[in-house]
């Protein structure tokens, strides 16, 4: 397996990862840049999503923390979920381990593009979030909404990008709460799934560590600086950037299997 340094691909690497951090810090999608930027630098498409989610998982841990203010009253809420998250984080590890890098390889065009589909709703789901009205005290958790959750995290141990927006609807239609609120518990969730699935890829020793390194400090530094530029970037045409980007690679890599 190549083993990315600090040559001009490694530097590059670490680049994406940067904005990837940043991406993710201020619209989401991120995992739309580092998954392709893994794969150009000569990764196989599954030891490519692995490294990915390790490496990204340190941004998950930096938003959540970000948010604990809107997390320190929904302890109950948190620990009917979080079992959910971190189970449905493992068995998609677990599915993707299993899959092997033919099958995988076969599905990385249809997960980009499918990832790149679930962005193009994130907005009109905040949208959509903002214009309910929040219910004046708190509300019942919903039966399905565990179930929901779970099935959710699965996809987000499996492949990962738009995890944030599937959990966000999921939230939203099973808990019926303010936008801050389940912001902060999405952010946990997400944050669960991939250190569930990043702790069975470690184990299985299928990380290259060297890009994971790289990709990790790139990450939390784009984190850093998209939080401290929250407000002042439009978050909006960034989102409309990454979709054009993941539209672009996507169809890219579904053209070159349909050739064979």
């Amino acid at each position: 397996m190549p083993s990315p340094t600090l040559d001009p691909a490694g530097l590059a690497l670490a680049a994406a990862a940067t904005a990837a951090g940043f991406v993710n810090a201020l619209a989401g999608g991120g995992s739309l840049i580092s998954f392709p930027a893994l794969m150009a630098a000569g990764l196989p498409a599954l030891a490519a999503n692995v490294t990915n989610t390790v490496a990204l998982t340190p941004g998950y841990l930096g938003a959540s923390v970000g948010q604990l203010a809107e997390l320190r009253d929904q302890k109950a809420r948190l620990c009917g979920l979080l079992p959910a998250g971190l189970l449905g984080g493992g068995a998609g590890a677990l599915l993707l381990l299993l899959s092997g890098d033919g099958l995988f390889g076969v599905l990385v065009p249809w997960l980009i593009l499918g990832g790149t589909a679930l962005l193009t709703v994130q907005e009109p789901l905040k949208g959509w979030l903002e214009r309910v009205e929040a219910p004046t005290q708190a509300q019942a958790m919903r039966w399905w909404a565990r179930p929901a959750v779970l099935l959710a995290c699965v996809y987000g141990g499996f492949f990962g990008a738009g995890l944030s927006v599937i959990l966000l609807a999921v939230l939203a239609l099973g808990l019926n709460d303010t936008l801050n609120r389940l912001s902060g518990l999405k952010q946990a969730l997400a944050l669960s799934a991939n250190l569930s699935a990043s702790l069975l890829f470690i184990a299985t020793g299928r990380v290259s560590w060297s890009a994971a390194a790289l990709m990790a400090g790139g990450s939390i530094l784009g984190g850093i600086v998209g939080g401290r530029l929250a407000g002042r970037v439009n978050a909006v045409a960034l989102r409309r950037l990454v979709v054009g980007c993941g539209l672009t690679i996507g169809a890219t890599y579904l053209w070159r299997s349909l050739r064979g």
